[in-house]
C-alpha cells in the first residue's frame, strides 16, 4: 500500500480525490494539508466525508511519501514547490495549470508529464511528475483526438461548452452565489479560455497547427457539476466512416466511451468516464463530449495517472455508479 499526501485540502477537488482515495485498496491517505484548516478535522469542510472522523487537516507534509496531489490554485505549485521538498523517489501529480505548457514542463529539474491518458499512456506510465489536464480541456481533447490523429481537422473548429459551478472552484464571487447562477446562464473568456494554451499543444502534436483554428465559447451552467462540449468541424468523410474512427481510436480505452446514440450530462456525471457521440450534418461532422468535471476533469483522471504511474490497475478506486436520478 503507497502513502499518499493532499495538497491544498479544502476545495471541490481536492474532497473529490479523498472521496476516491479512501475507498482505493492500494493507497493510504497520510496527511491532508491545509494551512488554513490545520487542526480541523476534514469532515468538518467536506460534510459529505462524516464517515472518517479521523481524518485532520495538518500544515504539515511528509516529504517521504509515495505520492502528493497539489489541489492549489493556479500559479499556487510553483511556489509550494519552492517552499518544500519531497522525497527524490516522491511522485507528484499537480491539478493546476502551472506546468501544462511545454515552457513550464520543466521545474526544479522535475520534468512534468502532460497526463491526457488517452494520448500519452506510455508516458505517463514511466513519469514521476504529472500535469493533470484542465476540466474543458479535457473534454474537448477527448472530442478532437481522433479527427486530429487522422488529420482531417483542416478547417476552423467551433466548439460550444457549458460547465457546472464546481467548475469556478467553492471561494465565493459574483458569478458563483446562489443567487446570481440559479436560472442564469452566461458566457464568459470567450475565444481566450485558459485551456486553449494546452489543447493546441496536444492537437500540434499531431502535426496540426490549430490553436488559432479553435473558436471556443465557454458558458456557466446553472447546475453544479459536469460538462457537455459540442464541436462541429468541416470534414468530407460519411458519418459510418467517423465513427469508426473513433471506435478504434478509443477501443483500448478504459475511460473512454463512444455511445451510437445522442448522449447527456446525467450518464457521466460522478464517474470517471468520457463518453462521446459522432454524426454527420451535411458537410460538417458534430462531436458531443461530456464528462463530470470533478472526476474525469480533475481528481479522477489525477487518480488514473496514479494508477498508471504505480502499475495499479487504471479503474482502481474509479468504479463509480452515475447520479443518473
Amino acid at each position: 500500500m503507497i502513502q499518499a499526501g493532499i495538497v491544498g485540502g479544502t476545495g471541490y477537488v481536492a474532497g473529490e480525490l479523498i472521496r476516491i482515495l479512501i475507498n482505493h485498496q492500494e493507497v493510504n491517505i497520510d496527511f491532508v494539508y491545509s494551512h488554513s484548516q490545520s487542526g480541523k478535522k476534514v469532515m468538518d469542510v467536506h460534510q459529505d466525508l462524516f464517515t472518517n472522523p479521523e481524518l485532520q487537516f495538518t500544515d504539515k507534509i511528509n516529504p517521504e511519501v509515495n505520492v502528493v496531489f497539489l489541489c492549489l490554485g493556479h500559479g499556487n505549485s510553483m511556489k509550494f514547490l519552492n517552499e518544500h521538498q519531497f522525497s527524490e523517489s516522491t511522485k507528484i501529480v499537480d491539478l493546476s495549470n502551472d506546468f501544462r505548457l511545454k515552457e513550464n514542463a520543466v521545474f526544479q529539474n522535475k520534468k512534468f508529464v502532460y497526463g491526457l491518458v488517452e494520448k500519452n499512456r506510455e508516458l505517463i506510465e514511466k513519469a514521476q511528475f504529472i500535469a493533470n489536464p484542465g476540466c474543458f480541456a479535457t473534454a474537448i481533447q477527448l472530442g478532437l483526438l481522433p479527427l486530429a490523429a487522422k488529420g482531417l481537422l483542416q478547417d476552423e473548429v467551433h466548439i460550444h461548452g457549458i460547465t457546472g459551478s464546481t467548475g469556478a472552484g467553492n471561494s465565493m464571487t459574483e458569478t458563483t452565489h446562489f443567487s446570481w447562477r440559479n436560472n442564469n446562464v452566461s458566457i464568459y473568456k470567450p475565444f481566450t479560455h485558459q485551456h486553449l494554451g494546452e489543447i493546441g499543444e496536444t492537437l500540434a502534436s499531431f502535426g496540426t497547427e490549430s490553436k488559432s483554428k479553435l473558436n471556443f465559447i465557454p458558458v456557466r451552467g446553472n447546475f453544479t457539476r459536469g460538462i457537455l462540449v459540442s464541436i462541429y468541424t468541416n470534414c468530407d468523410l460519411p458519418e459510418e466512416q467517423l465513427v469508426t474512427f473513433y471506435k478504434t481510436f478509443y477501443k483500448e480505452s478504459v475511460f473512454t466511451v463512444v455511445s451510437d446514440k445522442s448522449i447527456h450530462l446525467k450518464q457521466v456525471v460522478n464517474t470517471n468516464y468520457g463518453l462521446l457521440h459522432v454524426e454527420k450534418h451535411e458537410s460538417k461532422v458534430l462531436i458531443t463530449s461530456v464528462i463530470d468535471n470533478l472526476l474525469k476533469g480533475a481528481a479522477g483522471q489525477a487518480v488514473e495517472n496514479m494508477n498508471l504511474m504505480f502499475g495499479f490497475a487504471q479503474n482502481a478506486g474509479l468504479i463509480l455508479k452515475p447520479n443518473y436520478f
